[in-house]
């Protein structure tokens, strides 16, 4: 760790958790912008679109979701693409650059591993990658319509690839070639970056990496190195360099005597964080919130971690109160209506269920839906 870093204060979790509900829009939640919502958490995971809108429509009251539609779709001023931890994210627009060259070589060299093992070399990925620019010049395409037009391209170890693979065209999507394009039907479609998006000015990969460190810092800290690396699915043999070299940047503080690294602009924030009221929110599938840090202590009792942690990398919808996971939910839709299925960890005062009633109707107004009932069950 740095080595000019001092002790600067202790903080508890309750600041901690104050700190990090502001900087997640789930507190006050008085900002309707979208892509600003999606540039302050570091971008919404997208592998489930339904839970994307969700942790979306929850940090924001006065949106719908035919507001997010627009914004990646209409204005494109977001973007559906694999980010952090070769998983799904909906970035800002004017952030995609930043991201593509912060984790690129990493996310490419781990995926080189893998299709060396079916002796695809670097040669054929291009050959493929060209294939499928080529392909796209027209405009979007679902994934089944471009493997037909680029399957008599494909030889030796790719047709394994193209056999095995969900993902098909990762290659060109990790090298930032092509991005997720607007659904036809119920299949999405793939569309050239350099046609989809507007230009932009190209990043160093430090510079990069630090301004992606300092996002998540933002964000989600105070964190530790070894949270950051995880997060951002750089290894820690890298992520160290990029760590040491914002070293005038952190500060060191102990919660409740652990220690953990914020910026150093957000100290005093930090120290002066409350939380004035009881704060209850729904989250959904893969939030944010939930995915950063990988001592998951502070925000689940260890005795319900596989309930909200499960297994395969799922991870549930769970009832948040004052930052810590309190139970898990679930909605099924029923026409224009959501009915909700509530396991609250313990008996949630009255007051706390009136909360999480008023949640779900947030949520429902979003998608643009009514709540049509709420059945409690204890878990």
């Amino acid at each position: 760790m740095p080595r000019k870093n001092r002790l600067e204060c202790r903080v508890t979790w309750q600041q901690v958790a104050a700190f990090r509900l502001h900087r997640h829009s789930l507190l006050q939640r008085n900002n309707p912008d979208l892509v600003t919502i999606c540039r302050n958490v570091c971008g919404i995971q997208a592998q489930l679109m339904a839970s994307a809108e969700i942790a979306c429509g929850v940090r924001s009251a006065k949106s719908h979701v035919q507001d997010l539609h627009s914004a990646l779709w209409k204005q494109r001023t977001l973007v559906k693409t694999t980010a952090m931890r070769q998983t799904l994210h909906l970035l800002p627009t004017d952030d995609f650059y930043i991201y593509k060259a912060a984790i690129q070589r990493s996310r490419m060299a781990a995926l080189m591993r893998v299709m060396a093992r079916i002796e695809v070399n670097r040669r054929q990925i291009d050959v493929m990658n060209q294939a499928v620019m080529d392909a796209l010049s027209a405009g979007p395409l679902t994934k089944n319509e471009l493997i037909e037009r680029i399957r008599h391209t494909i030889t030796g170890g790719l047709k394994t690839w193209m056999e095995l693979s969900w993902s098909v065209f990762r290659p060109a999507v990790v090298e930032g070639l092509i991005c997720y394009g607007p659904d036809r039907g119920r299949e999405g479609t793939f569309a050239r970056v350099d046609q989809w998006l507007p230009k932009q000015k190209q990043i160093d990969e430090r510079e990069a990496q630090q301004k992606l460190f300092c996002c998540c810092l933002r964000s989600y800290g105070p964190a530790t190195l070894h949270d950051v690396s995880r997060w951002s699915g750089i290894p820690m043999s890298e992520a160290k360099a990029v760590w040491d070299s914002l070293a005038g940047e952190l500060r060191v503080v102990s919660i409740e005597g652990r220690q953990a690294w914020i910026l150093r602009e957000d100290l005093r924030t930090l120290q002066k964080s409350q939380l004035d009221a009881p704060v209850v929110r729904l989250l959904p599938h893969f939030d944010p919130y939930m995915l950063a840090h990988a001592d998951k202590a502070h925000l689940v009792e260890a005795r319900y971690y596989k309930r909200v942690y499960r297994n395969q990398g799922w991870l549930s919808p769970v009832i948040l109160l004052n930052g810590r996971v309190a139970g898990v939910w679930a909605y099924t839709r029923r026409g224009k209506a959501l009915a909700l299925n509530v396991e609250p960890f313990e008996k949630l005062p009255r007051k706390v269920r009136s909360m999480l009633e008023q949640e779900a109707e947030i949520i429902a107004r979003f998608m643009g839906l009514s709540v049509s009932e709420i059945h409690y069950k204890t878990a």
